[in-house]
């Protein structure tokens, strides 16, 4: 039978990317470390980790055993948890990790009310961008993960987790003010002139506008490459190019001099969901619940405000 500890290390390379950051976050040296993953090895029969200059790098046998790996330290916690329960332990922390933009739209309420009706519970936030974190809730390192799918970009395997849609959060066009989208509803045929403003190739919301150009037989011009709506934003208040927002995202900004207007022909939302183990215990069911409620007041006041221009268009779901 494998060892839950060694398995444990294969997890921590996995996750942090390299031996010796495993090691430092385990409390080993890198050669102990080392030494653990080579039993790991012998036992299993074969190589899980390709070591290189540049860090460490799962075989398809070490891919196929993190997966497992995950899940069998997950376990191990949730039994650890359930026997606390039943001492009368309550739980005193609860870990998450979320992308950047729900960080600003969703997450600060939501932790505030939840430390409010929760004081006995110590939170932590870490910075996840998807498709990033479903490993760390596999094996009990994360107890809840906020991640996001954009258009175009499947979802990653759940691995028998628990995936919940939070939110569907509508892609506004938006322009400086004064567009010609200002009065009316575009299509992205309409816009196919315009310089664009959005992230990288192979970033989320990058294929997605691909997508979207690609299904309705238009190419289009990125000139301003950000994953950031922020700097979108700024730019398109400097008069420089139009974007894909998050309707969300509009009602938390501030500032001026631009409108936002749903596309013609299409809906395009990026959806948020909730990630966390199937038998969460306490206090995760009680965050999502607060994740809910704050979910359901951003799509309602996520919107440009009044002076920006027109209000937000239908909910495609």
């Amino acid at each position: 039978m494998l060892d839950a500890n060694r398995l444990r290390v294969l997890v921590e390379i996995a996750h942090a990317g390299s031996i010796a950051a495993a090691a430092d976050r385990l409390s080993f040296t890198p050669p102990a470390l080392s030494q653990q993953l080579t039993k790991l090895e012998r036992e299993v029969g074969c190589v899980l980790v390709e070591r290189g200059r540049t860090g460490a790098t799962l075989t398809e046998a070490g891919r196929v055993l993190l997966e497992h790996g995950e899940r069998v330290l997950g376990e191990l916690r949730d039994a650890e948890a359930a026997v606390r329960a039943v001492a009368g332990d309550r739980p005193g922390r609860l870990s998450l990790g979320a992308f950047a933009s729900a960080g600003k739209v969703l997450l600060p309420e939501a932790l505030a009310a939840f430390g409010h009706e929760h004081p006995h519970v110590r939170l932590s936030l870490s910075d996840i961008e998807p498709p990033g974190g479903h490993g760390l809730v596999a094996s009990g390192d994360l107890d809840l993960l906020v991640t996001h799918r954009y258009p175009g970009v499947p979802l990653p395997r759940s691995g028998g987790l628990h995936r919940e849609r939070l939110l569907v959060d509508p892609l506004m066009a938006v322009a400086p003010t004064g567009h010609p989208i200002t009065d009316n509803e575009l299509s992205l045929a309409d816009l196919a002139g315009e310089e664009w403003i959005c992230g990288a190739p192979g970033i989320h919301n990058r294929i997605s506008l691909d997508t979207a150009a690609a299904a309705a037989g238009v190419r289009l011009t990125v000139a301003y490459e950000t994953r950031d709506y922020e700097v979108a934003l700024a730019l398109i208040e400097a008069g420089v190019g139009v974007a894909l927002i998050p309707r969300s995202i509009l009602g938390a900004a501030r500032g001026g001099g631009w409108v936002s207007r749903p596309l013609r022909g299409t809906r395009l939302a990026r959806e948020i969901y909730t990630v966390h183990r199937s038998r969460p215990p306490e206090p995760v069911p009680a965050m999502v619940a607060t994740l809910r409620r704050t979910a359901a007041r951003a799509l309602r006041t996520g919107r440009a405000p009044e002076p920006h221009g027109s209000g937000p268009g239908p909910d495609p779901r």
